[in-house]
C-alpha cells in the first residue's frame, strides 16, 4: 500500500546518505524502520526485560538481599 507522509528535508538527506552507503532504496529503509518500531512497541514489557540481568556480575537475589541489608544498617 502506498501512503504519503511529510518528512523534514534533513531526514530525507540522512536517508539518502544511508541508502547510498548500504545500496538500498529510501523506501526500503523506511519500511525497515517502521517494521522495527512496530516490533519494539508490540513486545510486552516482560518479554522486553527478559534476560536484562544476565550481564550483571551479581545475581538478582544477592542484589536484593544486599540492598535490604542496607536498610537494617540504617
Amino acid at each position: 500500500m502506498r501512503t504519503i507522509i511529510e518528512v523534514p528535508d534533513e531526514v530525507i538527506a540522512s536517508l539518502d546518505q544511508l541508502g547510498a552507503r548500504e545500496k538500498r532504496s529510501r523506501a526500503a529503509l523506511i519500511r525497515d524502520a517502521i517494521d522495527g518500531y512496530l516490533r519494539q512497541k508490540s513486545l510486552p514489557a516482560a518479554d522486553a526485560a527478559f534476560g536484562l540481568w544476565k550481564q550483571q556480575p551479581e545475581d538478582g537475589l544477592s542484589y536484593q538481599e544486599r540492598l535490604r541489608g542496607e536498610w537494617d544498617d540504617a
